[in-house]
């Protein structure tokens, strides 16, 4: 999927193909869509995602290209994978989806469905900016075709969203996670930020407190990252803002895991909690699991078979190298065993089922036993069924205990 120079205008984007090693096994891992709609109206100072304002659009790119260039790459994705197996996800992320209305990410999901069809069942998740929502967006969205949403609230307390740089007011996501619900979706999701810098205990637990009034079956809470090139770590650089403490992150997660599990809500993922087991994120999973995906959109990434690629940046170079009947694609990598090997390690010892021992070598299983040992990794877990499980402790060491188990 190298871009290919055309000599002649075209809709119909080259297809320069995958290896066989990549397409052998299609469809026998979980397959899901990744779209990435790159536009926001304000920029959050914390955000190092790929997006970009009217501002910083200018005339080249717009919604409507956006979405003529999803169409020809998704047309191009079809033909690449030569057998799609249908979508058994799909994920609209950003940047701000609810900025298309309902009548735009109808579209999107049509376009989807045109090129890979959606297998029965499927999971179809988009994301919102509660201020960009409305009954209607909702009822429009679910007549779409949509069976998940998730919203971006972040904190409860207004002087938090400021030093976010979140536009929206306190109360609004969960009346917006109401009304998904009146909608008729049964799988709505908040996101929660925590250790912002001026963010007390007491404006966590409103915030919790918030969560669980709005009646959602799922949760995300991350903890504040601090990205170079953001707003935000100006700020903290210059000594306007303190950076995050990793001790209050720790006491942070386990407030944000006993308050949730208290309410019903059992951890899956380190950063993720569900009430059942159907509110689980199949699409997330799909990543954590080693799944394929195609990510569409400026900047998406994808995965296939071991191959990892990623798609230019600008919705504007985006849009035009479509067009022009060239692949969006920057660049691409082939996985090596051992990079597999790490990744596995890496995505599946954060679900709640673990790793399987039998994906460790003999130092790694060692090392899980010394982890088992100290607490780290549930000892009965690894005699039947033979799995590296993280305790609670850990959770807040999930990181280290990787690089143990990687060797």
């Amino acid at each position: 999927m190298d871009v290919v120079p055309v000599t002649s205008q075209t809709t119909e984007p080259t297809a320069t193909g995958l290896p066989e090693s990549a397409l052998d096994g299609l469809g026998t891992r979980p397959f899901g869509v990744y779209v990435h709609v790159p536009f926001c109206a304000t920029r959050c100072g914390y955000c190092d995602f790929n997006t970009y304002t009217a501002g910083e659009l200018g005339s080249g790119a717009s919604p409507r290209s956006w979405l003529d260039g999803l169409r020809r790459e998704l047309e191009l994705a079809a033909r690449v994978l030569q057998a799609p197996p249908a979508a058994e996800t799909v994920f609209v992320g950003g940047g701000t989806p609810s900025l298309l209305g309902a009548d735009g990410l109808g579209e999107v999901l049509e376009i989807v469905r045109g090129a890979f069809g959606l297998a029965p069942g499927a999971e179809v998740t988009t994301e919102s900016n509660p201020e960009s929502t409305s009954p209607e967006f909702f009822a429009g969205i679910r007549e779409a075709g949509y069976t998940r949403v998730s919203l971006g609230m972040q904190s409860a307390a207004q002087h938090v969203l400021q030093v976010l740089d979140r536009v929206h007011t306190p109360g609004r996501p969960v009346d917006a996670a109401r009304e998904a619900r009146a909608a008729g979706f049964e799988h709505v999701n908040l996101d929660v930020i925590y250790g912002t810098p001026g963010e007390r205990t007491e404006d966590l637990r409103a915030s919790l407190d918030a969560v669980l009034a709005a009646g959602v079956d799922h949760v995300s809470a991350y903890a504040l990252i601090v990205e170079e090139g953001t707003a935000l770590a100006r700020r903290v650089r210059r000594g306007e803002l303190p950076a995050p403490d990793d001790d209050v992150l720790a006491a942070d997660y386990e407030l944000i895991d006993a308050t949730l599990a208290a309410a019903g809500l059992g951890w899956y993922e380190v950063s993720n909690w569900a009430s059942s087991e159907a509110a689980r994120c199949r699409h997330n999973l799909g990543y954590w699991q080693g799944g394929d995906w195609w990510g569409a959109g400026p900047g998406a990434h994808s995965h296939v078979g071991g191959v990892r690629w990623w798609n230019v940046k600008h919705p504007a170079r985006y849009a035009a190298q479509l067009a022009a009947g060239e692949s969006p694609e920057a660049g691409r990598e082939l996985l090596t065993g051992e990079d597999r090997h790490l990744e596995r390690i890496m995505l599946e010892l954060r679900v709640a089922e673990g790793l399987p021992l039998s994906a460790l070598d003999a130092a790694g299983v060692a090392e899980a036993r010394a982890a088992a040992a100290e607490g780290l990794l549930d000892e009965s877990a690894l005699d039947s069924p033979g799995r590296a499980v993280l305790t609670d402790r850990g959770r807040l060491l999930a990181d280290g205990v990787v690089r143990r188990l990687a060797g």
